[in-house]
């Protein structure tokens, strides 16, 4: 990791990044790079938020989901040379085991479609023509979603796209946007067992219930992946943060760690600065925030007589959203047997089924049921699951050759629930080792990490990880503006992050149009 700089007494910047997570970061690098005296503010002891790897019970985790794939579709990576500053991608064979607590109708998903395809024909022959035509439909629709991702939204722009597609995926797009993710694929697959693990990586991870109006671009999530290869850092998943750091600092960047943000300092509706916990401040007329966009305007700001501003009205109206994602991560010995192991390998011979993730997708009702349970603050009795093992991928991850590092994340997991006192993570554990067969999994050291862990530790409030829920046409109208134009309704106050456009996960799309934004406004 790169050395942070730590100065005693910043007075004055051109720009101020609020949030040192993926998508703050990659703002205050374009803004250094750029030629501005920028200064990178966040309240851990270092920077990466939730993309972070850390070093724990004498093994490296990565602290949410190690997979990356809407991100290396941006134009970032080669901006921001992160490939100079240390970032290495690496992929495996398979790009996803997708299964079910009954484990005979598990299936591998491929990135090249004609080598899924054929795959497919093998474990499921009845799903490929279904497949196929999806395909057809589903493929224009991901490569607009994508080439709008890697834009700043306009209407302007989006129309060019559109001419150059000749309008295909686009009117699609707009239906999709409005429909439920459920609509979505049940128009094409009969069979629950081929679409839900869309829906465990999409609605389900975004928080929703796949029958929600306005989910439908879910079902442009295996395509999108058919079009952008699943890779991981060489490293861990922080080692995309740290190349990110490399390439700030570089650029003449500060950062300030273990420094919390208590006030945005304003004068007649412009922001002048923030001020810390400990009691210095900052002076700047640009402050771009990489965090939760409430707390600016509920907890942050100065002046009283702003609370009449329309936006900062809607803000504080917003209620308040409970975590729900929980992680066990595990030390083992040696690799464990699946229960779908010996099925997949009279299909796939001796390719790795360890590297990818594996999604266990619970059937309709049991995911009826965990959104039931989860309104009550209780985790359904099968729960939705992600599993993957990094360090046999990337052997670099590894402090010890003998062991490996197995990561379970589990969903539903409310933050309403008694963790104090809970035995839920005894049972996650449980579940897991029913997957596998008897006796294979040596679970030598583990620890879990919940809803009020990544309030404590994290700064996430309740636990949640805010994420962008605008529609397709409403992002292209830009509204709202704050969250699809990045900017605030104060003068020189920027969002960006997993709250604002284009959204949640590791993308990186925030950061970059937020500094963009910046940059145009100077």
């Amino acid at each position: 990791m790169p050395r942070i700089e730590q100065p005693d007494d910043v007075q004055r910047a051109d720009a101020i990044v609020v949030g040192g997570g993926h998508n703050g970061l990659i703002a205050a690098a374009y803004l250094a790079r750029a030629g501005l005296q920028t200064v990178l503010v966040e309240a851990r002891s270092e920077v990466g938020g939730c993309a972070s790897t850390v070093t724990d019970l004498g093994a490296r985790f990565n602290i949410c989901n190690c997979d990356h794939s809407m991100i290396r579709a941006m134009p970032l990576l080669d901006e921001l040379d992160l490939k100079e500053h240390g970032l290495t991608y690496l992929e495996s064979e398979i790009s996803a085991v997708h299964s079910s607590y009954e484990p005979n109708n598990s299936w591998v998903f491929r990135h090249h479609v004609e080598e899924h395809l054929d795959t497919l024909a093998k474990t499921h022959p009845a799903w490929v023509e279904s497949y196929r035509k999806y395909l057809e439909d589903a493929l224009p629709v991901a490569r607009l979603v994508i080439e709008m991702a890697r834009t700043a939204p306009s209407t302007g722009k989006f129309l060019q796209r559109v001419g150059s597609l000749k309008g295909r995926g686009a009117r699609r797009l707009l239906e999709w946007s409005k429909k439920s993710a459920l609509d979505v694929y049940e128009s094409y697959f009969d069979d629950w067992r081929i679409w839900m693990p869309a829906v465990v990586t999409g609605p389900t991870v975004w928080g929703v219930h796949p029958s929600m109006p306005g989910t439908g671009l879910a079902g442009a999530l295996y395509a999108t992946k058919h079009l952008i290869r699943t890779g991981r850092p060489e490293g861990g998943s922080g080692a995309l943060t740290d190349a990110i750091h490399r390439s700030f600092v570089a650029a003449g960047g500060q950062t300030l760690t273990s420094a919390q943000v208590v006030r945005l300092e304003t004068y007649d509706q412009h922001v002048t600065g923030v001020s810390l916990a400990d009691g210095r401040r900052i002076d700047s007329r640009c402050v771009l925030v990489s965090s939760n966009p409430q707390k600016i305007f509920t907890e942050w700001l100065n002046d009283p007589s702003l609370a009449d501003v329309t936006t900062i009205k809607r803000w504080k109206m917003h209620p308040d959203h409970d975590g729900y994602e929980s992680k066990l991560d595990l030390v083992i010995d040696g690799l464990p047997v699946y229960k779908f192991e010996d099925r997949l390998r009279q299909v796939v011979g001796d390719s790795d089924l360890h590297s990818p993730t594996t999604v266990i997708s619970p059937t309709p009702s049991d995911l009826d049921e965990a959104h039931q349970r989860r309104s009550v603050g209780e985790v359904a009795s099968r729960p939705s699951l992600l599993i993957n093992i990094p360090t046999n991928l990337d052997r670099s991850m590894q402090l010890d050759a003998s062991e490996h590092v197995l990561s379970l994340e589990v969903l539903f997991t409310p933050y309403t629930h008694n963790w104090a006192s809970t035995s839920e993570p005894e049972r996650w554990l449980e579940i897991l080792d029913s997957l596998c067969e008897p006796g294979t999994l040596r679970v030598k050291r583990w620890r879990s990490m919940t809803p009020d862990r990544y309030e404590n530790e994290f700064f996430m409030p309740r636990g949640h990880t805010p994420a962008y829920a605008g529609s397709p046409l409403a992002t292209l109208r830009g509204k709202p503006a704050d969250l699809t134009r990045h900017r605030g309704p104060l003068q020189g106050l920027h969002l960006a992050g997993a709250a604002a456009f284009p959204g949640a996960g590791i993308f990186g799309g925030a950061g970059r149009n937020a500094a963009m934004r910046v940059l145009r406004d100077r």
